[in-house]
């Protein structure tokens, strides 16, 4: 079987993650409290893991469409939600991090598709102007 190779806009999606990550957490750990820096990086690397298994899941799916590809791809789902729902669970509970920074943290993934869409819009709009 032939790997797939990763699209650009992903690589770039996933280098640019690790990178929005890094300027929280050095800001975080400049301004904030340790702790709120503890929450950046742990609500940062959970979004971030999420988002490679998620990648990895729909690559296998599509790698094997077949009639359980569906059913396949739900139940994936529900694992990584539940994980992700004890994981934080006891994060949360262990009263070690700050909420604001985790939930900063949770962010980066979804701020680095926002910008990155916003990005490339604009790449696209300036081009057929010029064009």
């Amino acid at each position: 079987m032939n790997p797939i190779e990763k699209d650009p806009l992903q690589r770039k999606i996933e280098i640019f993650n690790w990178i929005l990550l890094g300027m929280f957490l050095l800001i975080s750990l400049l301004f904030l409290s340790p702790r709120f820096a503890l929450g950046v990086f742990l609500g940062g690397l959970i979004s971030i893991i999420n988002f490679y298994w998620l990648y990895k899941n729909m690559k296998d799916v599509f790698a094997r469409l077949s009639g359980s590809a569906k059913s396949a791809m739900m139940f994936k789902y529900f694992i990584r939600l539940a994980l992700t729902a004890v994981v934080l669970f006891f994060i949360v509970t262990s009263n070690k991090v700050d909420i604001l920074g985790l939930l900063v943290g949770l962010s980066v993934v979804v701020i680095n598709l926002v910008l990155t869409a916003i990005m490339t819009l604009s790449k696209k709009n300036c081009l057929e102007e010029v064009k």
